[in-house]
């Protein structure tokens, strides 16, 4: 079978399923028309489905005629609240946005659907179709997960792909693939910096939140450029910053709430270490005193290294050689994808969707931000394709 041409027979369809989507983002755990939407589409191509998994997770399952192990493909269909300024006609007009892709995600899968079901005698094992919600946050890979979406039947692989423009070299169409690290984990901190108030022009007569919370910031950064190996990415970044409430009063506390992302799982341990032990040797040292918090998110994502090989090879079947690239380093953003691949082996590519002669040159969570609908054949394709493949070759 062509999978190509079957793509491309119903690229107008994936590009009506990804605007009927653009125009509902819903954000969130609380994807439901999103949901109830794909799981119309799968009650039309007379797939079975589950709908609640995990939330308004909705998973779809393709047994193919000959059995054999079960690959799952997976998709986020949620969005952000953005205010969406794109001035598309089919642009989402409730405050929420699709601003990072999840709407073509989701309707390159539903393509994937449709020709896997049509073309199930050729299968040899079971496809199935993950709908996922809450990857922007807080997180709707885990709930699925624990609900069992990896169960009955037991997966044994994943594949999933992420458009847009990644990487700035991309270019409409390319497959970027990494074999190992490719994103970065997605963890946050808080931290209470407290002092003892008093009046601004007698500052011996307190302790000052705000002078500590200065040597605090500065001391932070030390452990991304003094304290982590050099070849291990790291960023340490402090996104908010509030205390007091007067030009002339020293506050009670300054509260600090950042990021911290990193590729190597060790190293994201010891930065979380390392945050409060900073914070506590620089506050007592102060006369003042703190609270710590620190949130372990999405984990770093680490593609399987012979899945990656093997997908290359089914890539070369949809696009030319050259338009497959490797990322020579990780992206610093986290994904919760990296969920799914902790626990089976799979592989996370990124799929350029950007086109500089069209305008489509906004950046991910964007007001701004579109896609190429051209290149979606190719999405659809290579997901078809790779399912197929990884079947047929681990039967």
């Amino acid at each position: 079978m062509n999978v190509v041409n079957l793509s491309k027979d119903i690229q107008e369809k994936i590009v009506q399923w990804r605007r009927a989507l653009h125009q509902i983002p819903e954000i969130g755990l609380e994807t439901p028309k999103t949901a109830a939407y794909v799981a119309q589409q799968l009650e039309a191509l007379q797939i079975p489905y589950q709908t609640g998994v995990g939330g308004f997770g909705v998973v779809g399952l393709i047994k193919g005629n000959d059995p054999g192990k079960t690959i799952a493909l997976r998709a986020d269909m949620d969005g952000l609240a953005i205010k969406e300024e794109t001035g598309l006609p089919f642009a989402a007009t409730n405050g929420n946005m699709h601003a990072c892709g999840h709407d073509a995600h989701t309707a390159m899968l539903l393509g994937a659907a449709e020709i896997l079901q049509a073309n199930r005698h050729l299968i040899k094992g079971n496809v199935k179709l993950i709908f996922q919600p809450g990857e922007e946050g807080p997180g709707g890979a885990k709930p699925m997960i624990d609900d069992g979406v990896l169960e009955n039947p037991k997966v044994d692989s994943v594949l999933g792909l992420h458009i847009g423009v990644l990487f700035k070299e991309m270019k409409p169409g390319e497959v970027w693939v990494s074999y190992g690290n490719l994103m970065a984990c997605l963890d946050s901190f808080y931290v209470k910096i407290k002092g003892k108030g008093c009046h601004g022009a007698m500052p011996d007569t307190g302790v000052d939140p705000i002078a500590i919370t200065g040597q605090v910031i500065s001391s932070l950064q030390t452990i991304i450029s003094r304290e982590l190996k050099p070849t291990n990415p790291g960023v340490l970044t402090i996104g908010k910053l509030h205390g007091g409430r007067a030009y002339n009063i020293i506050p009670e506390f300054v509260e600090i709430e950042g990021t911290v992302r990193a590729t190597d799982q060790g190293e994201r341990e010891k930065i979380a270490k390392r945050i409060e032990e900073i914070v506590a040797s620089i506050t007592k040292g102060m006369r003042g005193d703190y609270e710590y918090e620190y949130t372990f998110g999405y984990p770093p994502l680490v593609n399987d290294p012979q899945f990656t090989q093997e997908f290359v090879e089914t890539a070369k079947k949809i696009v030319s050689i050259d338009e497959i690239k490797t990322a020579s380093a990780p992206t610093m953003g986290g994904e919760d994808m990296a969920y799914f691949l902790e626990r089976v082996p799979g592989t996370f590519f990124f799929f350029g969707g950007g086109n500089e002669e069209k305008g489509i040159i906004y950046p991910h969570h964007n007001p701004k931000f579109d896609v190429d609908e051209e290149v979606f054949y190719r999405g659809t394709a290579l997901l078809v394709q790779g399912a197929i493949d990884w079947l047929e070759k681990h039967q």
